[in-house]
């Protein structure tokens, strides 16, 4: 009986044992999982199998592109357009800032544009220096005359040019800029020359002496005799002294729309007398003296 409880003893024993011995197996075996798995996440990056995560929204960003207009330009620049406003003529009309402008230091050194980029084809345009006289590009016609110009006008005002040369006058010696001080500049004739009479205006001057050949001089039959008085001061007083009817005449009718047009008598006179007198005496003058101061 007693060897019975000790053998059940020995038994229990054993049983507890082996249970003990399963026990401790499976946790040193959990403990193995869970180093492998950590193991694994720190290589990859992996974890182990886990719930899937809801992924997030994309969120589509645009960024807008940078197009650079005449109003950034400005900012650093604001004198220019305010000149442009006022005096740019073309330059304000016909291009914008970058249309010019196509580069900006540092990124280029073609800040400042060659003239001929646009300006080409028309013989002013082959002058050298173009700055010489239009100093500031962006109000291009308030140029700077500086010196005796005549060339470089005349590429543009080929006409005044041609008229100077072809009708010499004391006007042919003088530089262009000596009369336009300033482009545009129309100076008035008594700014150099004394009126003729204490009534003329600048409008009268040029209604008989075109400023480019003063000497090709044309007039309105309406034209005053005191008006020519002024050079022809001999031939006014005779004809102011005279009784007879040429007295009454004005000028401009001996003498029609150009200077130094004379008139034959018998072109207001025809067949005035006998054909024998007119053979005899061919010349009016020879009878009637001059037509300034007639003979009865």
């Amino acid at each position: 009986m007693g060897l019975l409880k000790k053998k059940r003893g020995i038994a229990s024993w054993s049983g507890q044992t082996a249970t003990g011995s399963v026990k401790v197996a499976l946790c040193v075996a959990g403990m193995i999982a869970l180093i492998c798995a950590f193991g694994c996440e720190q290589r990859t990056g992996l974890r182990p199998s886990a719930a899937p995560a809801q992924e997030a929204k994309k969120v589509e960003v645009k960024v807008p592109t940078a197009e650079i207009t005449d109003a950034h330009c400005t900012v650093c620049h604001p004198v220019q357009p305010k000149t442009i406003a006022e005096r740019g003529a073309k330059h304000k009309t016909e291009v914008g800032c970058q249309d010019c402008h196509t580069e900006h230091p540092p990124e280029g050194a073609g800040g400042i544009p060659e003239c001929s980029m646009c300006h080409s084809g028309a013989p002013h345009y082959d002058l050298d220096n173009c700055g010489s006289c239009h100093a500031d590009t962006h109000a291009p016609l308030d140029l700077k005359l500086e010196g005796s110009i005549s060339g470089p006008c005349l590429t543009c005002h080929q006409q005044q040019g041609d008229e100077v040369e072809k009708f010499p006058s004391a006007h042919t010696d003088v530089a262009c800029n000596e009369c336009h001080s300033a482009h545009r500049l129309i100076p008035t004739c008594m700014d150099c020359h004394e009126k003729h009479t204490e009534d003329m205006e600048f409008e009268t001057c040029l209604s008989c002496h075109p400023v480019h050949m003063p000497t090709v001089i044309t007039y309105a039959q309406d034209t005053p005799r005191h008006y020519c008085g002024a050079c022809h001061e001999e031939a006014v007083d005779l004809l102011d002294k005279s009784k007879l009817k040429h007295h009454e005449v004005a000028c401009t009718q001996c003498h029609p729309d150009k200077h130094q047009a004379i008139l034959k008598c018998v072109e207001c006179h025809p067949a005035p007398h006998a054909k024998a007198i007119l053979e005899k005496y061919p010349k009016c003058g020879q009878c009637h003296g001059i037509a300034h101061d007639l003979k009865g």
